[in-house]
């Protein structure tokens, strides 16, 4: 099938290089103006794809890539950057953007790179249109874990499969909480029946209620036809609700009572329909500070919180990035055509390992397949591998006492003495705080009185860093 691929880029001079880069590719190009002419009439036509530069997309960036992500035919979104920054790439990854590309690449390499994106998107979109039971579920039993910490959540999910409760999923963004649901899914009795996720966050409040309980024709302007919503659809399954931590408090009272009733109505509709769904929920959010700031409901909170698992995050189980990047590996070379590579060198792996990625395994997944798209021989190597994660070792290039704690002495050549000073004392923080929530076990107020500073000051800075009290709990 062909991908149509929407390109919404002002430099006239990069936008015919992507058009050339995309002549032998099989997608179907249109082009829009950026600014608000783009973003009135996105949604009236149909993309797979929306190529854009990172200029096009209004602040903050990962409101806009949901925005484009959770359109009706749910486009995959290609930033191109002007500059590698990796806190912004982990963010737009974590919103959902498909890649974060430098618009410096060479032709031919930026040619190679949207040809294999192009292919991915191509792969999933037929993928897509197959019967969900000729897919292939995520499994409990088939993931190997040499941490401690996952091989006794992974024992816990064996458990709660099994049984029909509610279920909460905790854990940082990108550690695959959504995966675990699946598995935990496809290892109960429910397992031939469908799994409906549905993301809160990503959806505007008013199409948000419409997309759980669903409409009928005339609810509301644009309701041309009655929908089903998502409880309709996992009916004798389960919904999976990922970052419920952001649903509105009127919606919250509605979820309470579908919980407690088994019973939904559709918007515009005088009727209940019975509904039997397991429900899953999951959130990177501390639930007990946003009760405490009553942005939370405590009885949803209790309902929901029959069983919870702390999903640990990738930096806290080092032992297993062996496997999971020679998985991934394996994946990536297959899909993009790199039958070769053979895996990483001693030293690339050993930075792989030495990273603490901010963004979990979604984030690993995405450096994996960067790296086997540069690769051009059997091994992986640092030059392959984002500036930021290969910064993550000390290499021995004879001025190693002039490395920085953040990485290599290179990090400073293209900061101002501002910007070097604040990202050093903002790893050096992180670092701080992670070595005192270990020692207390995630306790806040412990840690905020060892720290010297109130519970909310540091509450402020595990959010800015992604840090969650859950992930300590079990040091």
């Amino acid at each position: 099938m062909l991908i149509r691929t929407l390109l919404v880029i002002e430099d006239e001079t990069l936008r015919r290089r992507v058009r050339t880069a995309l002549e032998t590719s099989q997608a179907v190009l249109a082009e829009s103006a950026a600014g608000e002419r783009f973003w009135a009439g996105l949604g009236e036509e149909t993309y797979d794809l929306v190529l854009a530069t990172r200029s096009t997309l209004p602040e903050p960036l990962e409101i806009s890539v949901s925005e484009v992500r959770n359109l009706p035919d749910r486009p995959d979104v290609i930033v191109l950057s002007d500059e590698e920054d990796l806190g912004e790439r982990t963010r737009l990854l974590a919103a959902g953007a498909l890649a974060v590309i430098p618009r410096s690449l060479s032709p031919a390499r930026l040619r190679e790179t949207l040809a294999a994106l192009v292919e991915r998107k191509r792969f999933a979109s037929i993928d897509h249109i197959k019967s969900e039971r000729e897919r292939e579920e995520p499994r409990l039993t088939a993931f190997a874990s040499a941490s401690q910490a996952m091989r006794e959540l992974l024992a816990l999910a064996e458990k709660v499969a099994t049984a029909d409760t509610s279920l909460l999923i905790l854990g940082e963004t990108g550690v695959g909480k959504e995966w675990l649901g699946r598995a935990i899914h496809a290892s109960g009795a429910r397992k031939h029946e469908p799994f409906i996720a549905v993301n809160p966050a990503a959806l505007p409040e008013q199409l948000l209620e419409s997309e759980l309980f669903g409409h009928e024709k005339g609810a509301f302007t644009g309701a041309t036809k009655a929908r089903r919503g998502a409880f309709e659809l996992a009916h004798s399954g389960t919904l999976f609700l990922d970052e419920i931590g952001d649903m509105p408090p009127h919606l919250q009272i509605k979820l309470l009572r579908v919980l407690q009733e088994r019973k939904i109505q559709r918007l515009g509709s005088e009727s209940e329909l019975e509904i039997d769904v397991r429900l899953m929920a999951a959130t990177n959010q501390d639930l007990d500070l946003a009760m405490a700031e009553k942005r939370f409901r405590p009885d949803l909170y209790y309902r929901l919180s029959v069983m919870a698992l702390t999903v640990p995050p990738l930096r806290r189980r080092h032992e297993d990035i062996p496997s999971l990047v020679e998985t991934y590996i394996d994946q990536f070379r297959t899909q993009l055509g790199k039958p070769l590579i053979a895996g990483t060198s001693i030293e690339a792996l050993k930075a792989l390992k030495s990273y603490s990625w901010p963004g979990n395994v979604r984030e690993l997944i995405n450096v994996v397949e960067r790296a086997v798209l540069l690769c051009e021989g059997e091994l992986i190597t640092l030059e392959e591998l984002p500036e930021g994660v290969s910064g993550a070792i000390s290499v021995d290039t004879g001025a190693s006492h002039l490395a920085p704690a953040t990485g290599r002495a290179a990090d400073w050549q293209d900061k101002t003495l501002a910007a070097a000073r604040e990202s050093i004392i903002a790893d050096f923080e992180r670092t701080y705080l992670v070595s005192l929530l270990e020692e207390t076990r995630g306790h806040v107020g412990e840690t905020a009185e060892r720290a010297g500073i109130d519970p909310r000051t540091l509450y402020n800075k595990m959010k800015l860093y992604g840090l969650r009290k859950e992930a300590f709990r079990g040091s």
